[in-house]
């Protein structure tokens, strides 16, 4: 028996966020950061809510990969101030920040690494989640899933509730305008490798299935024009919607070991999410490749690539993503960014830990023993080609 889960309303197109005029309430908080304050979209949330007759707080210190302390500090100001509708605009940062305050403004009485798939929150009953993406990646605004930094321990954590999906996701492609090359190409990468996992998920299912096959054809036809034509809006669009629709797709399957490997990766040497996806999801394919040879073959036929057998036809959808990194400028390798085989040798055990005790690995296609990591991490450092 399977249970789909989605936002109740997803509102989308140029215009969306006026959507904020209708909803009923007394008081919102907004949970974002200072540069998207800073760009103007916070104002303007802030005045269709106005129109609706709601008062506003606004909480903007999130930062990138937000910490169990700004989750806290956030939580304290909300229970404050009282609200009916907790808002997060902004990256996935943004929206994770947003989800967890929720959580703990209605259940103060737990902590923030006791949030679980496991645990009853019991959610609602004080306020409501809308979730407003300004990036097109992490299709946080769609999903149950949260990740909150452990800045002492230098790790990610992977938390989340089936409670905690939105019940509001708007997605307005003129707020996402305003995104650099730098941060299309990553966030790209993250709805692909989002999509990606979710196909080949051992907890695959037809609904997001469907899902997940669309969002990766979105991503390979739009990618590299957004990246190409940052102020296309139309093109930014069509990325917005393949994030939440990857989003919506690994919400109802599972990720695998691209999270596991990235999260452990990101944590310790903070190479953003997407970035990090970007290295390692081609190694992972070719890791998995015994596995799910099948299901990757059918990636590559609905991305249009022919070849006379399925070996061929992986083998081509492998470099066809390697190429696309390329094309829009992310880097092929953890070398690459910056950080030395030194450093890195001497966290190579702290990185497989983490990776074996990541919650994505359960529904990865191959099961990794501890040496299978290590190699891994190995050759997603130097870039190199998996063939164990």
């Amino acid at each position: 028996m399977w249970e789909f889960t989605s936002p109740r309303t997803i509102m989308f197109g140029r215009g969306a966020l006026e959507y904020l005029k209708e909803i009923e309430g007394e008081r919102a908080f907004i949970v974002t950061d200072k540069v998207i304050r800073g760009l103007g979209f916070v104002d303007k949330a802030v005045d269709y809510l106005k129109e609706a007759s709601i008062k506003v707080k606004v909480f903007d210190e999130v930062e990138p990969e937000p910490s169990i302390e700004t989750v806290k500090k956030g939580t304290e100001i909300a229970i404050d101030y009282q609200p009916d509708w907790i808002i997060g605009i902004g990256g996935g940062s943004s929206i994770d920040a947003a989800k967890a305050i929720w959580i703990l403004y209605e259940r103060p009485d737990i902590k923030v690494e006791e949030i679980s798939p496991l645990a009853k929150l019991g959610l609602r009953k004080k306020a409501r989640l809308i979730c407003i993406p300004t990036t097109s990646g992490s299709g946080s605004d769609a999903s149950w899933a949260i990740v909150v930094t452990d800045t002492k321990e230098r790790r990610k954590m992977e938390l989340g509730s089936k409670e905690v999906v939105p019940d509001v996701s708007i997605l307005d492609s003129e707020l996402t305008l305003t995104m650099s090359h730098e941060l299309i190409a990553d966030t790209g990468f993250d709805a692909l490798s989002h999509g990606v996992e979710a196909y080949v998920s051992q907890w695959r299912n037809d609904f997001s299935d469907a899902l997940a096959i669309r969002a990766i054809q979105l991503v390979f036809m739009y990618l590299p024009r957004a990246y190409r034509n940052p102020d296309d809006e139309v093109v930014r669009e069509k990325m917005q919607n393949a994030a939440t629709m990857a989003g919506l797709a690994f919400s109802n399957s599972h990720l695998g070991l691209v999270h596991a490997v990235a999260h452990a990766m990101g944590g310790l040497f903070k190479i953003p999410h997407g970035r990090a996806t970007a290295i390692v999801l081609p190694c992972v394919m070719e890791y998995n490749l015994r596995e799910a040879m099948e299901r990757y073959s059918e990636i590559s036929k609905a991305i249009g690539i022919k070849a006379s057998t399925q070996k061929e036809a992986v083998e081509e959808l492998v470099e066809a993503i390697r190429r696309l990194a390329v094309e829009i400028g992310e880097p092929t390798s953890v070398g690459a960014v910056g950080i030395s085989w030194v450093e890195y040798e001497k966290n190579l055990g702290k990185l497989v830990e983490r990776a074996m005790e990541s919650t994505t690995i359960v529904a990865d296609p191959r099961s990794p023993s501890t040496g299978d990591f290590r190699r891994l991490f190995v050759c997603v450092f130097r870039g190199k080609r998996v063939n164990f």
